[in-house]
Parts: C-alpha cells; structure tokens; sequence
C-alpha cells in the first residue's frame, strides 16, 4: 500500500512576490494594496489581481505600522471586580468586537502609579485609542494631556470638560424611581440614600427632589437621609422611619442593597409590600432584585449601552471627529411587584 504523504509545505507569497507579479515596485504594490491615492486605477487593478492570484495575505503587523493603526484598543478600569465595571466593559467589548477591534484590559487596582505604568504599556503597544473606565461616577482627574491618542471616559467621567466622557444620568434615576412611586397612587414618600460622598448619592437625591416638587410635594425625612450602601442601612433607617409616626406608603432606596433592607424591615414590622408600602430601588442588580420578597422594580442605569457608546465614540475620535463634554445617558424604571399598583 503506498504510504500517506504529509502535503507539501507550501510558501506563503510576500509583498515582493504580488510587486513582480504585477510589474511594480514593492512600494508601489503596498501604496496600491492599503488604498492610497497616489496609485493609478490601472496599477492597482493589475496589483489586486496579482494577490488574487498569489493568494496573498497581509501581515497585519507589517500593515499597522504602514497604516499607522493597529486595530488595537486600550481599556483601562480602575477596579475590575466592582460589579459596575463588568457590564461597561462588557458593552465597549461586544462594540469594538463588531469592528473587528482587538481589546487590552489593564486594571490599575486604583492605584495611580499602577494607572500610569499601564498607560505607557498601553502606548508602547501603540493602541489607536483609550476608554478610561472609572469605578465610581464621581469625576475623576484626566489624563489625557500628553496621550498621543484619542481618550474618552466610560462611567466616571473626566473632571475636564474638554474631555469625552459617559456616565449614567443619576438625577434623572432619581426622578423617575419618585415618579413611578407617585403614578403609582403613592403621596408620602421617602427616599433612603446611600453615602454622601458619592456624586450619585448626591444626584439622585436631586433629581428626588425635583420629581416631589413638581408635584407641589416634599420628601418625608427631606433628602438628607444618608448612610452605608448596604441593607443594614436599609434596615436601620426603616426602622427609624416607622417609629416616627409618619404615614410613608412608598420608599425610594438609593441601591438595591439598601432596598433589601428596607423589605427586611417593613416585613418585620408587618407592613405589607407594596399594600402598605411600595418600594423602588436603584441599578437593577439581578441577583438582589428577583430574589427580593417581593421581586424589587427598580432603575436600570444601562451600563452595558453606556459602554458600547464609550466605545463607538473613541472609534468616531480614531477617525478624526470628537464630542467632547459629559453624555448623561438614559436609565429607565424595570417594574417588578414591590410597586405594583394596589386596585
């Protein structure tokens, strides 16, 4: 029996093969195969065909550096375990993967020495551009003066209003968790934050506020009720809030972690959810909202569309054209039975 020869190895063409082919020069053959302009249509025709033929294929390394891009972002987060961070990153990824665009992720731990190490790292990979991904949405110091690239800002934004930067609309989350409650029948509402060093803690209190004075109406407890993002909180301050003879039928809870222990509470308490009390919270957290009892409405920041319209702006910066400033993007109410409407 004859035996089973391995194919034979065949030689991959090189530019200078597509050049002879063609009758050109190699400079001429790479000016014609990356599109420029000083190429006759004939010339190009006749290189394109050789490479047809050749079954040419570019080395991508060799044409980043004749493009002067790499196909490369940079993607630098300052905590990649906060739970924030992950569906931001998640959407810039699924954006740049739709062009074709390949991602480094560097996590500076929030450090800032660590930061700028990564910086450089990043540039000396010659990355074509950089979504700076911040842990918070207080607004953070910039970095962009002296980044030969382009820089845009995904969750905390830039303390530079020169800067492209995106972040969740915290007033406007707010708002709309107080305007569900009152279209929901409620009148007395409280609104239970989170801590005051946070601009979203801040934020929403405002935009709180606004919604019940539209109305002609007023926070019960007023917008100061600040403490822990946590459910102990949550609970702490119920309790505080029940004890104060006040008639409340409906909660605002600066996070969904405050809104559990705000159920907790009224639960212990004997008030029923949403009969006597209805209760919203603030970011959709999945994992806290449907195990809630009852299942939590509560406002949907968005994250993984914020990232994916970080990401499409750095490519739009890329390409030569930058908005810059803070985009404020929208959230929206997710209705779950802790707010259902009571016949």
């Amino acid at each position: 029996m004859p035996r089973n020869r391995p194919e034979p190895i065949r030689n991959t063409a090189t530019l200078a093969d597509v050049a002879r082919a063609a009758g050109v020069s190699t400079a001429t053959a790479s000016k014609a195969l990356n599109g420029r302009d000083q190429v006759k249509a004939e010339t190009r025709e006749r290189v394109f065909a050789a490479a047809q033929e050749l079954s040419f294929t570019p080395n991508p390394f060799a044409r980043a550096l004749n493009d002067k891009r790499t196909g490369t972002i940079g993607m630098l987060t300052s905590d990649l375990d906060n739970r924030f961070v992950l569906p931001v990153l998640l959407g810039a990824e699924d954006a740049f993967g739709a062009g074709a665009t390949s991602v480094l992720l560097c996590d500076a731990r929030g450090d800032a020495v660590r930061e700028q190490h990564h910086l450089r790292t990043l540039l000396a990979r010659r990355v074509d551009g950089i979504v700076i991904l911040g842990r918070t949405t207080n607004p953070r110091p910039s970095i962009t003066e002296g980044i030969p690239v382009p820089v845009v800002y995904a969750y905390a934004p830039s303390d530079d209003p020169d800067d492209t930067s995106f972040t969740p609309d915290n007033f406007a989350a707010g708002r709309l968790a107080v305007d569900h409650l009152l279209d929901r029948g409620r009148k007395s509402i409280a609104l239970i934050n989170g801590e005051p060093s946070y601009s979203a803690a801040q934020d929403r209190a405002a935009g709180a506020r606004d919604a019940m004075l539209a109305r002609g109406m007023a926070l019960e407890g007023g917008d100061s009720l600040y403490g822990q993002w946590s459910e102990s909180w949550g609970r702490q301050c119920t309790a505080t809030l029940l004890a104060s003879a006040r008639h409340i039928d409906g909660i605002v809870a600066g996070s969904d972690q405050i809104a559990r222990g705000v159920l907790d509470e009224l639960r212990e308490a004997g008030r029923s959810v949403p009969g006597d009390v209805a209760v919203i919270g603030v970011d959709n957290w999945d994992v806290l909202a449907q195990s809630s009892r009852p299942p939590l409405s509560s406002i949907d920041m968005q994250l993984q569309e914020l990232g994916r319209a970080a990401a499409r702006a750095l490519s739009t910066a890329i390409g030569g054209a930058s908005s810059p400033g803070v985009n404020r993007l929208p959230v929206r109410v997710v209705p779950r039975e802790s707010t259902a409407s009571i016949e």
